[in-house]
């Protein structure tokens, strides 16, 4: 499953058409330098083509990658040199490829039989590539398949790096290499794309360095740039100007907008920010303010119904108190009212036959006096006879003297 996805992508990746690998190149407002020159070390063998060097950008600006023999990525197949193209207000890169034809690579004299137009450096022939030893470093002691044919180069724009804008190429593809640019094409193999970073990490081939003469301007192989199959350039293809190789202080122009912009936006973001932390603090003030009112109001009910509950255990503790004493004061009000009358009661029949007694001694005197008549015999009252015989009821000591008799006549 995912040999057959990497397989749709690579279908697909060769379907897609030169001219649109421009879209993803780097694009930049200053020129790339002129081409250095340079010789071409020798073929290592059979098989290896012959891929042209070029000024490539990156963050510290131009650097040279070097020209270096490739193998082919399968037989029949010819490589299209990358190049420069002015369009839009800056120049951009247009990526190299493989194809059965060599296509448009923006009319550039490369040299070694890229001189423009098409390729004059070999074919294939039956499976076997033959080189043209007019263009080519061949040693045909170890390579034989060779042949001589002159090549016309395009010298009008000698050394020029790229297409159009100010002093580049005026050249447009032909009704063949617009052709050649619809056809099945094939990517840059691996050993080129590792050719290729390790030039971008030698310092010494930054064109503000080297000022456009490379010290490594060709290798027999890719990534070796060092030993016998390294190459020199011999001098710079035009005098160097430095504002022409400091792509990096478009990039530094770049930088410093976008750290304007972001100067301009941190403001408003930080404003953003603070707002939203103060809204989100009044949310958590109120939050913690309802949550303590709540608990207040929780605490202040338990408190009351504590209360209220011990008020009424209280009130309920007095009332049985009360009950209580009640119940006590009932239980003890008869024997307190009983006692007194049975203890007064023998003391007023004993005090009450006394007064009678006083009494009916003392009031038969002034009786005697007032009789006239000798026949009336008096006859002796029995005052103690009376009281004994008729005691009299139980009553108060004033009334006492209300019981008293007359003697009968």
């Amino acid at each position: 499953m995912r040999t057959s996805r990497f397989l749709s992508l690579a279908f697909l990746i060769l379907a897609i058409p030169a001219s649109l690998f421009a879209q993803f190149g780097v694009s930049i407002t200053i020129a790339p330098p002129a081409l250095p020159v340079y010789e071409q070390p020798i073929a290592p063998a059979e098989g290896y083509i012959w891929t042209p060097g070029y000024w490539a950008s990156g963050d510290e600006g131009y650097f040279w990658v070097p020209g270096t023999w490739v193998m082919a990525p399968e037989p029949g197949l010819l490589w299209t040199p990358g190049y420069w193209g002015w369009g839009g207000n800056a120049y951009s890169w247009n990526d190299g490829y493989w194809g059965a034809q060599v296509g448009f690579y923006g009319g550039v004299n490369y040299g070694f039989g890229y001189g423009g137009v098409g390729y004059g450096g070999g074919y294939w022939n039956n499976g076997a590539f033959y080189y043209n030893r007019s263009v080519n470093n061949i040693n045909v002691t170890n390579i034989h398949n060779v042949y001589n044919k002159t090549v016309i180069n395009n010298t009008t724009y000698n050394h020029v790096s790229y297409n159009g804008g100010n002093g580049g190429v005026n050249a447009r593809p032909s009704a063949a290499e617009e052709t050649a640019s619809h056809e099945r094409h094939t990517p840059a193999t691996s050993m080129q794309t590792q050719h290729v970073h390790a030039a971008s990490t030698n310092h010494a081939l930054l064109a503000s360095v080297n000022r456009g003469r490379p010290a490594i301007a060709a290798t027999a192989k890719p990534g070796e740039f060092s030993g016998r199959g390294v190459v020199g350039a011999k001098q710079a293809g035009a005098p160097y100007k430095a504002t022409a190789s400091k792509p990096s202080e478009n990039k530094a122009a770049g930088n410093k907008a976008a750290e304007n912009k972001a100067a301009a936006t941190r403001p408003n973001e930080n404003k953003a920010a603070a707002n939203k932390a103060a809204a989100t603090r009044t949310s958590e003030n109120k939050t913690a303010e309802n949550k303590a009112a709540t608990t207040r109001t929780s605490e202040n009910m338990a408190a009351a119904n504590k209360a209220a509950t011990t008020r009424t255990s209280k009130n309920r503790a007095e009332n049985k108190a009360a009950g209580t004493r009640a119940s006590e004061n009932r239980a003890a009000k008869p024997n307190a009212t009983r006692a007194p009358s049975a203890s007064s009661k023998p003391t007023a029949a004993r005090a009450q036959p006394a007064r009678p007694a006083a009494t009916a001694h003392a009031q038969p005197a002034p009786r005697q006096q007032a009789a006239p008549r000798p026949e009336a015999r008096a006859e002796p009252a029995r005052p103690a006879t009376a009281a004994h015989a008729q005691p009299a009821p139980p009553r108060p000591a004033k009334e006492a003297p209300k019981t008293e008799e007359r003697p009968r006549k």
